[in-house]
Parts: C-alpha cells; structure tokens; sequence
C-alpha cells in the first residue's frame, strides 16, 4: 500500500451511501486521521437519498458536514443539452450518459471543498476505469493545486471478502444483498443507466433480461405505436406534445416515454480511455428520443455545410467528454462553435416510437431551409435551372476526366 499522503485535514468525499464509499469513508478517517465531508448528489439516479444522511451520521459525520444536493435541472440544462446540441455518440454509439455526470459532480465537490475550508477531495473510481480519469481531470482543472484520494490505487482490500471484513471490524452496516459479489455494478442518473462487469463480462453472451432496468423488452411493448412531438428553441427540447417543461422534467417525461416502447438499449464493447476494451450496456430512453428529434429539426434548419462539419467535428467533442476533458480549452471552443450553429435549430419534430425504435415522420420550422419550390418535380417559375447542372458536372469532373487520361497512357487502374 502506498504511503498516505501527509497534512491531509479535511476531505470532500463524492459518497453515495453504499456499502463501497461506506467503507472508503471509514477508511479515510483510520488511514489519514482526517475529517471526512461527504456530499451525495441526486442526478436522477431514481434512488432516496435521505439514507446517505444516516448512514453519514451512523459514520461519525457533522451533520453540517454531510452535503446532499439536487442537481437534476442544472445536470440536464448545463451539460446534457450542450452535449446533444453536438450529436455526441462516443464510437458512433455511446450517448455518454456517464461520461458527461463526472465533471459536475467534480465541480461540487470542489465548490463544497472551497466552502469548508478542505485540502483534499475523495472519490470511489477504481483503477481501472475511466472515472478516475474523469473526476481529477476534472478536479484539476478548477482546483490546481487540489490533493486527490483515490482509495481504490491506495488500499489493501483487493478482494470482496476484504471489504466486508473491513466493514465488519468497523462496525459498518452490511445489507444481506451486499455480502457476495455483484452480479453486475450498475451506474445511473437522469440520462441514463449502465451496467458492467460479472455476467456481462463475456462479449459473446446475450445480456440477461434481469439486467435492465429503464426499459421493457422490444417485445412486450405495445403493439400500436405512439406519436409524439418534440419543439425546440436554439437547438434545445423545450416542450413535449405542446406542453412547456424544465430541461430535468422534460428528460424524465421522454425517459417513461422510450422505457414504454422499449427504446434506447444498447449492447457495446467500447475502447476505454485507460487502454483497455470493455463490454457495457447501457439503457438511455429518453435521450435516444432526443437524439433522433434534434438530428430531425436540424436536417431542416441547419446548412449543408455548417451539418457536415459539425458532423466532422463531433467524434473529437465525443471523444473529449468521454476521457474526462469538459473542463478543457478545446471543449469549450467546439463548444461555442456548436452553439453558434443552433442559433435557427428552432421548430417541431413529430416522431414514431414503436418497440423499441424511434424514428421521425415529420418536422416544420419557422426557420426551415427546405425549399418545395426547388425540389419538387414539377416545373415551375422556381430558381433553378436544369441546364446549369452541365456545367457544374463538368467542372467537378475536370480532375477525374485527367486522371482517367492518364491511366489509360500508363496501363494504370
């Protein structure tokens, strides 16, 4: 184990009452003989976090010292619908779900370190995760000089039996539930739902039915499909079905809404930041709804060229939010470029969510660069004139015509 780091008083734990950050609480206090902070963030995990209050003070925590904080409305407006303004898929895939929690609940802790006056924030990422990477990352980047505890690169208990026996010595309480191994970890929040590790571990496996949690199966949703409109202003949902919502309510409503119809499961093996493959799968409803409706809206207001590079461009923004970088310099630049073309991203989208897919079957804007007039077949007074397509084919050829001539002399293909 490694040696502690020295003149450490007071620490801001991220803790979620479990039998994992339970245990690491204990262990800082006996390990560093500090004064330990917890805070618990409700993000929409679906979980009462009142028994994290409890389990602090059963720990010997201040009651001022324990931080319990309802983040739901400024997870979803200030870092979900920025990332959904971008398209983000992680590997053409991944709605980041998890990803995109990490650096608000860093940015708490660091807030809540600056008001106690504490030398060191805490986390339960293991070593062989991205989360670790994303909380210091995180952590250093508002905070420089911030000393960083990760338990799980420090600490002897390699093994579930160490854990427990941990708990036991230090009278934590254990659920009966928790004595064995999980069959998988589960991580959640308002976006999304993920599971790992155990019974998932092999890629060639079906996942089991008892896995999911957010959604019914495909199979047993309703076999007529439902319709639904989204609106958006500047890019971001702000009413279902004519009805204004919040950013946090109106997620939640879209979440019922894919989790009725069976939407939004996905079984990946990803590349993980830390150099390793993973299998997860992960359940996002609501946001795979969401996905598709602003793709929808932006494919009649946004230009060609300002879509494909923004298209270009999001792989890069993905990548940076999904290895820990929101808080970078590049991310935040992307990022006013992706807003700066949301300005006319304004309209309704009509969508068709049908067991287990959600596709759109129509969209108006006041905003719309859809132009009947030019498009249709049918003749008419309209602005473009067939015959300028002869010159525009042939400039474009011109390079291709050259290098076809020059083949044909050197035998090439």
């Amino acid at each position: 184990m490694q040696t502690p780091t020295q003149g450490i008083k007071r620490v801001v734990l991220a803790y979620s009452g479990g039998l994992d950050t339970s245990i690491i609480l204990k262990w800082l206090q006996t390990t560093y003989g500090c004064e330990v902070v917890t805070f618990t963030a409700d993000l929409g995990q679906g979980e009462e976090l009142e028994p994290a209050r409890e389990k602090a003070l059963l720990l010997g925590i201040k009651p001022e010292h324990i931080f319990i904080e309802d983040l739901r409305e400024e997870f979803v407006r200030d870092y979900v619908f920025p990332m959904f303004r971008a398209n983000a898929q992680y590997e053409g895939l991944y709605l980041l779900g998890t990803s995109i929690a990490r650096p608000l609940i860093a940015k708490k802790q660091i807030e809540i370190a600056r008001r106690v006056g504490a030398d060191a924030v805490a986390h339960g990422a293991t070593g062989k995760g991205n989360d670790q990477v994303r909380f210091e990352l995180s952590y250093y980047a508002l905070e420089p000089d911030i000393k960083v505890i990760a338990p799980w690169r420090e600490w002897d208990l390699v093994s579930r039996t160490a854990l427990i026996d941990f708990a036991e010595k230090n009278q934590i309480p254990i659920a009966k539930d928790k004595r064995g191994d999980a069959p998988f970890s589960v991580d959640a929040n308002l976006l999304h739902a993920s599971s790992e590790g155990k019974v998932l571990e092999d890629p060639a496996l079906e996942t089991p039915d008892y896995v999911y949690s957010r959604t019914i199966s495909p199979e047993d949703a309703p076999d007529t499909p439902t319709y639904i409109t989204v609106d958006f202003e500047k890019g971001d949902a702000v009413a279902v079905d004519g009805v204004k919502m919040s950013p946090a309510t109106l997620l939640a409503h879209l979440n019922k809404l894919g989790r009725d119809n069976g939407i939004g499961r996905l079984d990946l093996v990803e590349n993980r930041f830390v150099g390793m493959k993973s299998r997860g799968m992960y359940e996002t409803p609501g946001g795979t709804i969401l996905y598709f409706a602003h793709r929808g809206i932006e494919s009649l207001t946004l230009d060609r060229g300002a879509g494909h590079l923004k298209d270009e461009l999001m792989p890069k923004y993905a990548e940076l939010i999904y290895n820990g970088f929101w808080f970078s310099p590049e991310r935040e630049m992307l990022q006013v470029l992706i807003d700066k073309s949301q300005e006319f991203v304004t309209g309704s989208v009509r969508l068709k969510l049908y067991k287990g897919s959600a596709w759109v079957v129509g969209r108006e804007s006041p905003y719309s660069l859809y132009d009947q007039d030019l498009v249709t077949f049918e003749e008419g007074a309209v602005a473009y004139d067939h015959r300028d397509a002869a010159g525009f084919i042939k400039l474009n050829a011109l390079r291709l015509r050259t290098l076809a001539k020059r083949n044909r002399k050197t035998g090439g293909a």
